[in-house]
This record gives C-alpha cells, structure tokens and sequence, in this order.
C-alpha cells in the first residue's frame, strides 16, 4: 500500500521508511504526516516489506534491502510531476531509520532533510559519515539502551545535527504529549529544511 498526500503547492516531500513492528498504517506515523500536510510538505508512506517480510526478522534488520527499497521509492516520487523539483526530505522508525540514513548517504544530493523516531541510526555505521541532510535524532528519555545508540551514531554524523530526547517519553512514544512532542519537532526540521531554506 503507498499512501500519497500532496497539499497544493507543496515544495517539499516526506517519504516516511518505517521500521519493525511499524507499517504505512501506523497510527503515530499518520499524525505526523497530517502534521506535515498541514505545514504545506507532501508525504508518501508505504511498506518497505511486504507482510510477509515483515515477519522475518533477519529481512526486518536487513538494511541494505530496506535502503534499496527506499531508494526506489525515492526515484518514483522524483516522476511525481506535483512534486517535481521538491525537496526530499525522509522519516524513519526503528530499522527504517537506518535505511534512511543509508539512502541519504548513498544519494547525498538528492536527500535535504532526516528525521529518526526512535530509531536505529547505529545500524547505518558504514553510511553514517558520508550523510550531508541535516539529521534530527529523536529518542524517549526512559528508552535506555536506543539513546546510546543514538549517542553513538550522532558522534559518527558530519552534518548539521541534532539530538533530542523527549522528557518521559518511552520507545513508542505513547506517553502524554510524548508524540505531540515528536509530531512538533519533525515539523520543525522538515518545515526549516525543505521549505524555509529553498525560499531563502
């Protein structure tokens, strides 16, 4: 299933790589791409498995097969007329942010913003240095063992960057405010990102 959203007028466009236990129908996923709609960014979600593959762990943490299919993804946007010369930004989840990560170091001029929720950055080790996208790392504060490997990745990135950890939030964010908080911080990278910096 891809789901595609374009605001009219939209200049920039999230492509959203989610990750295990995740999936295009993920209700956390699909407020922030209303968010991001509503911000005047097109958004694409859609399954870098199938269900099938999706039952596979050794696929689930496959992240050179999760890149590929995001960077297929990335080149069908690219034929979306409505969204030609957009930029390109990408939200990953768990596992998916290391695929997005990876197509961002891969494809470094096509790619002007990332987003990691909760994510596995450390898994993109061998593409972490070569990333040029401002990347936003965002972690709950109780999800221990995923802020140091959040940690970790970050010391590793050479671009403009940023690390935040939500106060109280766990690994799925479903705390009080915990997503409100995630949901406002995309928002603000992608929207500075993808849009305030290609009108300046």
């Amino acid at each position: 299933m891809v789901d595609v959203s374009i605001p009219e007028g939209a200049k920039g466009v999230v492509i959203f790589a989610h990750g295990s236990g995740s999936s295009s129908m993920s209700p956390r996923n699909r407020a922030v791409s209303q968010a991001l709609n509503r911000a005047g960014l097109a958004t694409v979600l859609f399954d870098l498995l199938t269900p099938e593959e999706a039952g596979d762990r050794t696929k689930v943490f496959d992240i050179a097969l999760l890149t590929e299919r995001l960077r297929e993804a990335i080149g069908a946007v690219g034929d979306i007329e409505a969204l030609s010369g957009a930029r390109v930004g990408l939200f990953g989840a768990s596992t998916g942010a290391a695929a997005a990560l990876s197509a961002a170091a891969e494809d470094a001029d096509e790619i002007s913003a990332v987003v990691s929720r909760g994510g596995r950055p450390d898994l993109a080790v061998k593409g972490l240095e070569r990333v040029k996208a401002p990347t936003l790392l965002i972690v709950g504060e109780l999800d221990d063992v995923v802020i140091k490997l959040n940690e970790t990745a970050f010391s590793q990135l050479r671009c403009e960057k940023r690390l935040e950890i939500v106060p109280g939030a766990g690994h799925l964010f479903e705390e009080p405010g915990a997503m409100e908080r995630v949901i406002e911080l995309a928002a603000h990278w992608f929207t500075l990102h993808l849009l305030e910096k290609a009108r300046a």
